[in-house]
């Protein structure tokens, strides 16, 4: 069963942070806190966390489409190829902040990571949990929302009850206190104009 690992949001103990890193340099599978919803999070680069991932999403292996959490904009830019300076300067408005952007993959991303498209989620949260592990590990994190089974709700809020439903299939769920009820507004910039595929917690007015 997972550990239930309280960080606090502003000083995140670094004896806490350390444990989280041990865990995911190890293959490990834990739930992390974002600006948006909680997420399962793999290290990337970890074919064997990214199976943990994918079969904790219910998805076979070669039909997942994970996103990135990246630490900041610098660092996405390591992963994305093709950033004109028009989408760049939008990136830069709207990061870190509750949006994913699908952009075209550079070689940065091991295959297994990319789709069919050879395309690629990323963001960068506006969250300090998340921002200070992403920080310490030094690569960016293969990331998937936690879903609710209720009815009324689509995405699990309460780290704790995340633990009990979901602690048999990771190793670790942060808890970073109640998170959101909506997902990251998702833009598609791989054909030069942005497109909205889905309206999430990040206004696109004023941004496209």
């Amino acid at each position: 069963m997972a550990d239930l690992l309280k960080l606090h949001d502003q000083n995140p103990d670094p004896r806490k942070v350390q444990e989280v890193l041990r865990v995911l340099d190890r293959d490990g599978l834990v739930v992390c806190p974002t600006d948006t919803v909680y997420s399962f999070a793999a290290k990337l680069g970890s074919p064997k966390a990214f199976d943990r991932l994918a079969r904790a999403k219910g998805i076979k292996p070669d039909k997942a489409e994970f996103s990135l959490l990246c630490a900041d904009l610098s660092d996405l830019s390591k992963y994305a190829q093709h950033l004109s300076n028009p989408l760049f300067k939008m990136m830069k408005r709207a990061l870190p902040g509750p949006y994913t952007f699908i952009l075209p993959a550079s070689s940065e991303v091991p295959k297994l990571y990319r789709s069919r498209k050879k395309t690629i989620g990323i963001r960068v949260p506006d969250h300090p949990v998340a921002l200070h592990v992403l920080k310490e590990l030094g690569t960016p994190l293969v990331v998937s929302s936690v879903h609710d089974d209720d009815d009324l709700m689509e995405y699990t809020t309460d780290p704790e009850l995340i633990c009990e439903r979901h602690g048999h299939v990771v190793d670790l769920v942060i808890d970073g206190g109640i998170g959101q009820l909506e997902a990251s507004t998702v833009l598609d910039c791989t054909s030069g104009e942005p497109e909205l595929v889905r309206q999430g917690l990040g206004p696109v007015d004023g941004l496209l």
